[in-house]
C-alpha cells in the first residue's frame, strides 16, 4: 500500500475513467482502410492523442484543414456513438470522493463528447475540465496539465496525474507531475506508480489541505 499526498488530482477521461475502446478503435478502424493505412499502425498512436494530430502523423503530406475538418466528421459520430461505454472499475466511487477536493479532468476530446461519455457511463463531470478546445496542443504535449493546475491555483510540482495511455502519461511527467498509471498497458511509459483499475486510488482530506492519495494494491 502506498500513501502519498497532493495539491489536486488531474485525471484523463477514456482509458482512465471511461471504457470507450470499441467505439473508437470501430471508428478510427474504418478511417485508416479508408485511407489505405494499416490500422494497426492507427490504433498504436491514436489513444490520449487529439485526432487531427494522428492524422498529421499518418498523412504528414495532408493540409491541416483536411484533418481539422476529417476529426469534425469522427468526434461527432464518437459523440453519437455511445453504445458500450462503460465506467472503469472504481471510476464512479473516485469522482464521487474528490467532489470537496481540487481535481481536473483533462481530456484530449471535445465537451460535447466528454459530456455524453461522463453522462452515459455515470461518472461525475468535474467542475473544472480542460478539453481540446482549450489547448494548442494535445498529450504527450503537456500543455492541458499545466493549464488545469493554473486554474486550479496549485502548484504543478505538487499535482498527480492519473493517466492511462502512453502520450498521457508522458504528457504528464513533462509537466513535472507525478503520474499514477491506469491500466495493463501503463507501464510500459514509465508512471511514477501503477493501478490496474481507478478502483484502487483512495482519496480523502489531507491535513493542512489537498489529497490524501492511497494505492491499494
Amino acid at each position: 500500500m502506498t500513501t502519498t499526498t497532493a495539491a489536486a488530482l488531474l485525471l484523463d477521461m477514456d482509458g482512465t475513467l471511461v471504457d470507450s475502446t470499441a467505439v473508437v478503435e470501430r471508428l478510427w478502424t474504418q478511417w485508416s482502410l479508408d485511407h489505405d493505412i494499416d490500422p494497426a499502425r492507427t490504433l498504436a498512436i491514436i489513444h490520449g492523442r487529439q485526432g487531427q494530430e494522428s492524422m498529421a502523423l499518418l498523412l504528414p503530406d495532408r493540409p491541416r484543414e483536411v484533418n481539422l475538418a476529417e476529426n469534425r466528421e469522427l468526434l461527432a459520430a464518437e459523440t453519437a456513438q455511445t453504445d458500450g461505454v462503460v465506467a472503469l472499475d472504481g471510476a464512479v466511487a473516485l469522482l464521487a470522493a474528490l467532489e470537496d477536493l481540487p481535481h481536473a479532468l483533462v481530456t484530449s476530446a471535445t465537451v460535447p463528447l466528454a459530456s455524453a461519455r461522463m453522462g452515459v457511463s455515470g461518472v461525475r463531470m468535474p467542475d473544472l475540465a480542460v478539453t481540446a478546445e482549450d489547448v494548442s496542443a494535445s498529450k504527450p504535449d503537456p500543455e492541458g496539465f499545466l493549464l488545469a493546475a493554473e486554474r486550479l491555483g496549485v502548484d504543478p510540482r505538487e499535482c498527480i496525474v492519473v493517466e492511462d495511455s502512453a502520450n498521457g502519461i508522458a504528457a504528464g511527467l513533462a509537466a513535472g507531475m507525478r503520474v499514477i498509471g491506469v491500466g495493463p498497458h501503463a507501464a510500459a511509459a514509465h508512471p511514477t506508480w501503477t493501478v490496474a483499475t481507478p478502483l484502487q486510488i483512495r482519496v480523502a482530506p489531507a491535513d493542512g489541505g489537498g489529497i490524501a492519495v492511497t494505492l491499494a494494491p
